[in-house]
């Protein structure tokens, strides 16, 4: 994709993620609806049901849940690596002078949340959540600033894009060496034979995408043999497969990934039964308390003090046009976590420590989104 065709690309991006943010909520609402209604053991059911793939003695049997969280959400993270491979060719990350903003500031959005989710767990026996606050809504974040209208600079949309797809990157890999059960030698034998699959394709410069998909399942085979999430099979897929090819793709992919996998993985996972929740001050308070200010908090104060570290050693500058204070929008935005985090805290607890930490994560997203919605009101001169 050449620069002349980056704008266009860029506001059919914004235009999908803003709208399947709408999509998103809507979904998220109907999951917490459904959890607390009389028919809430329609809701358990439907995603314990056993989904069979395959025939006779090569039938492998999965609930409907697992193939939405380890399946589906693959094509999730083969999205965000077309996104990468496309912002390391020619965006945001395209050199290191260029990369050191958003990457630093993202990195401050990881750390500093998870620190402020780990002083308030100590000694809760829920240390295992860290990872859940550090995650950013790419949809719903960019959604939200789209609320603002026209008078959201383009840098500032280019670099709240940017910053979250650092923090995904960031995930994927917290989620291969934190929330793993255990590496197992023969899964990690054919992850390594689907990735040589998949990087000799791309040496030898095949742009057909289906060709891809093969060396691609094996690489998820061998993730889920080896106890790894298999779903970053996804990923590996999508930054192997090559331009013009993987553009193609991405655009291809991205509205029923924005539309379709997200909000179902969303209706999977937010449905929070509020009925028998009780908040004990010594293990599920400190989760949802952790979660809710590690991204209402500690969001913000990462990217910020990270960007205002870099700039005033000189090792980046901000964008034309935008400063620390219009920074702090798309910082307090980048606390919405939400589906990213719902991901990962399913993976991190179980019984009432993840009906906790999913309400957290609820009351974190909503209240973040708020606050930058206001702040960009506050900010930003309307355009008339």
């Amino acid at each position: 994709m050449g620069k002349r065709y980056w704008p266009e690309f860029l506001d059919h991006f914004f235009h999908v993620e803003a709208a399947s943010g709408v999509v998103l909520l809507v979904a998220a609402v109907a999951a917490l609806a459904w959890a607390n209604s009389p028919w809430e053991a329609g809701y358990r059911h439907l995603w314990e049901l056993p989904l069979p793939l395959g025939t006779g003695a090569l039938t492998f049997s999965r609930s409907l849940h697992f193939w939405v969280n380890d399946g589906l959400m693959g094509l999730f993270f083969a999205l965000v690596g077309l996104e990468v491979r496309r912002e390391r060719r020619d965006g945001a990350l395209s050199s290191p002078k260029i990369a050191i903003l958003p990457v630093a500031a993202a990195l401050g959005g990881v750390l500093v949340p998870a620190l402020f989710y780990v002083t308030l767990n100590l000694g809760s026996g829920s240390l295992r959540g860290w990872a859940v606050p550090t995650a950013t809504d790419i949809a719903f974040a960019i959604g939200v600033l789209a609320l603002l209208g026209p008078r959201v600079p383009p840098a500032l949309r280019v670099l709240l894009l940017a910053i979250a797809i650092i923090d995904d990157i960031a995930a994927i890999v917290v989620i291969a060496f934190f929330y793993s059960d255990g590496i197992r030698l023969s899964g990690l034998l054919l992850t390594a034979l689907g990735i040589l699959g998949l990087e000799t394709l791309r040496a030898m410069r095949l742009r057909i995408a289906l060709i891809y998909v093969l060396p691609g399942v094996l690489v998820w085979i061998g993730l889920l043999r080896a106890g790894m999430h298999p779903a970053l099979a996804g990923f590996i897929m999508g930054a192997c497969i090559p331009a013009p090819s993987g553009e193609r793709v991405e655009q291809m992919l991205h509205p029923w990934v924005a539309f379709g996998v997200m909000p179902l993985v969303a209706l999977a996972n937010a449905g929070v039964e509020l009925g028998g929740l009780r908040f004990d001050p010594h293990t599920t308070a400190p989760v949802a308390l952790g979660i809710v200010a590690g991204l209402v908090l500690g969001k913000p104060v990462g990217i910020l003090l990270t960007t205002a570290a870099c700039v005033r050693l000189g090792w980046c500058s901000l964008p034309p046009g935008i400063d620390l204070k219009r920074m702090a929008i798309i910082a307090c935005l980048a606390g919405i976590g939400f589906t990213m985090a719902l991901f990962i805290c399913d993976m991190a607890f179980d019984g009432e420590r993840l009906a906790a930490a999913k309400l957290g994560i609820l009351v974190a997203s909503a209240v973040a989104g708020l606050i930058g919605l206001s702040i960009g009101r506050w900010l930003l001169p309307a355009v008339t």
